[in-house]
């Protein structure tokens, strides 16, 4: 099974973008974070800053095509590979992808493997990476497109020219970076290690992207990259991801301001996570079957994944009846909320909670009339066993696939009092 984005379109965009101006919630995804250190990158196995932050996370560290293949692309239990749901949502609230060879791995991922990172990207999951994690992300380099390149930014990177060295790099005023640490107080990073990484060229008119934000800028006045940004931000629309990239090494550090700099990267990456999907609109007494029968918006659902569904309720309806049916051998719960999306545990959200059942319903007498939306969470996961190279999944691994589930939702209108005439 291929990965069948859905994104929104027309009315249901309206919808949401009405419904919620935050980033997705942590809540509804497998992990925070998944770091690739996969063929031609660097093998790393840690990664201090997210140790630093409490970030949940996996990693690919070989240089084994046959293992990268079955974690990125597909393996037997698992039609679309770690990084996304069955309906090619993200798995993971953000990718990083480490230092080493960008044009060597972005070949060793393959056609499938590269539209993998870009269907994560496009439907909502946050990117970072450094050096070859940055170049990768771009058109390619100089002025020369690379086609195994990933092109999440869809401009040029620019090399550098420094090998086995260390730069400085200047926070501008007002760089979103400023609101996770003060850096010091003197807009300036020292010492940061450089490696053969990239600069881009802000306003330049060929190869800058308009609404590209500036996070850094070198400090290395022996080389053209001096004041070009060294660190930016990208995020295409409100239901993609954010895209924020280095040129430079901060990923290994363990205290200090250059490990408050991969934090705050990461944290801004997490922080622009893209709005979620609606699937789509119930209608009243019609049994919606997400069973991946090929119609996009009735994909099964993953491993701790949110699915969400609007309800357009009428005035002067009596009750609102929203029935979930499954297979009990997994943990599927149901939510309703008026007004915003369905998330457990927030404000407002009404909740079945029929313990490890997937049969509920929920019922709301003279539910307020306007937008409803109806969240369906699966609690069901892998479980993992350590390998040399990263992580493998045991336990449930068809939940990987997907489960399939029906969702209905009725409303009636109010009762007619006896003997009341209606003209």
């Amino acid at each position: 099974m291929r990965a069948r984005p859905t994104r929104l379109a027309g009315a249901l965009l309206g919808a949401a973008l009405a419904l919620s101006g935050t980033p997705r919630a942590a809540e509804g995804f497998y992990a925070d974070l998944f770091m690739d250190g996969g063929v031609s990158l660097t093998s790393r196995t840690t990664l201090p800053a997210a140790a630093h932050l409490g970030l949940s996370m996996e990693y690919l560290a070989t240089d084994d095509q046959g293992i990268q293949d079955k974690v990125i692309v597909a393996d037997i239990h698992d039609d679309n590979g770690v990084l996304l749901y069955p309906d090619g949502e993200p798995r993971f609230r953000c990718v990083y992808l480490n230092g080493g060879a960008a044009t060597a791995h972005g070949t060793s991922l393959g056609a499938e493997g590269r539209q993998r990172f870009r269907d994560h990207f496009a439907n909502g999951g946050s990117y970072t990476g450094s050096c070859a994690g940055a170049f990768i992300a771009t058109l390619g380099w100089n002025t020369t497109p690379v086609a195994e390149y990933l092109h999440l930014w869809p401009g040029m990177s620019h090399t550098t020219g420094l090998l086995d060295a260390h730069t400085g790099h200047f926070i501008p005023p007002g760089s979103p970076l400023l609101a996770y640490s003060d850096f010091g107080g003197d807009l300036h990073i020292a010492n940061v290690r450089h490696n053969g990484g990239c600069y881009v060229i802000e306003n330049d008119p060929t190869y800058w992207v308009p609404g590209s934000e500036v996070l850094l800028t070198y400090d290395y006045l022996e080389k053209e990259m001096h004041g070009n940004p060294s660190c930016w931000a990208y995020q295409e629309s409100l239901t993609a991801g954010r895209l924020v990239v280095i040129g430079s090494h901060p990923e290994g550090v363990t205290s200090g301001e250059r490990l408050d700099l991969m934090a705050a990267i990461l944290q801004y990456a997490l922080d622009g996570g893209g709005l979620p999907t609606i699937k789509g609109s119930l209608s009243n007494g019609v049994a919606r079957e997400m069973d991946d029968n090929g119609a996009p918006g009735h994909e099964r659902i993953g491993d701790k994944q949110y699915h969400h569904f609007t309800m357009s309720i009428p005035p002067n309806t009596g009750r609102l009846t929203v029935t979930l049916s499954g297979d009990d051998t997994y943990d599927l719960d149901l939510y309703l909320r008026q007004g915003d999306f369905a998330l457990r545990n927030e404000p407002g959200v009404i909740s079945a909670a029929n313990g490890t059942s997937s049969q509920e319903t929920i019922t709301v007498d003279h539910p307020v009339p306007g937008t409803w939306l109806a969240g369906v969470k699966c609690h069901t996961t892998v479980g993992t066993a350590p390998e040399d190279w990263g992580t493998s999944y045991t336990g449930q691994v068809g939940v990987l696939n997907g489960v399939s589930y029906t969702i209905t939702a009725e409303w009636e209108p109010e009762a007619t009092p006896a003997g009341l005439m209606l003209r």
